[in-house]
């Protein structure tokens, strides 16, 4: 049975780009479960499978439905043992945790000052209404704003990615000799940033974009399918 994912897009429903999301659709892959995607705006979000989450992703697996990314891997990992390991065992789930925190706390805040204002042009009318005063109230700043701070920010965020440009030195993921849901997650993030924004994150030959690159070609292109911004 196809399992369904609800996935956040804008305007353009062929453009996925929640970080979240990401994550659970390399997850899937990695398991080898057919999954189909149901493109979900933000405002869309409130009818998925009658109101279960305020956030996407969501997952319906025949009568089982799952919200939240990390909730989602622990359940492909339990309800299908015979398929590869998204964990490894629990010191992976325990990894797992530390590697989900570190991005949310490192990456995903400067993504958000990178290209927040690049999300708002993706939506459409209905949704950009909405999506500038929500950001702007929890931003405390107007969208111009945030981005234009994003040029000083760039130097201190990609030496705050150093613990894993080092880890890359010694094993070529953070999974060990393959990837593993703390790869998508960190992937996830970066993927984020891939779509929504033309803006330069990482440096040409940086190990961690050397990583990104074989990330993008797992699963048959999973994540390459999806052009880069313009």
């Amino acid at each position: 049975m196809t399992i369904l994912l609800y996935d956040l897009v804008g305007a353009d429903a062929g453009r996925p780009y929640s970080p979240h999301c990401w994550k659970v659709a390399m997850a899937l892959a990695h398991k080898g479960l057919d999954f189909q995607r149901v493109p979900t705006r933000f405002l869309e979000i409130a009818k998925v499978e009658g109101g279960i989450s305020k956030t996407v992703p969501v997952i319906r697996d025949g009568d089982s439905k799952v919200i939240d990314s990390f909730t989602i891997a622990l359940y492909l990992d339990q309800t299908y043992p015979d398929r590869p390991s998204l964990f490894g065992g629990q010191g992976g789930e325990a990894m797992a945790r530390f590697i989900e925190r570190w991005s949310q706390l490192t990456v995903h805040p400067f993504v958000t000052k990178a290209a927040v204002l690049d999300i708002f042009e993706m939506q459409d009318q209905d949704n950009k209404a909405w999506f500038r005063p929500d950001r702007e109230a929890k931003l405390g700043r107007s969208l111009e704003e945030v981005v234009a701070g994003r040029d000083a920010g760039l130097a201190a965020f990609r030496a705050s990615l150093e613990p894993l440009r080092s880890m890359l030195k010694y094993q070529p993921w953070i999974g060990g000799e393959g990837p593993l849901f703390p790869d998508y997650i960190v992937f996830g993030a970066l993927q984020w940033a891939r779509v929504v924004t033309s803006y330069q994150l990482l440096e040409d030959g940086d190990p961690i974009a050397d990583w990104f690159e074989r990330c993008l070609a797992l699963h048959d292109g999973l994540g390459a399918s999806i052009p880069a911004a313009a």
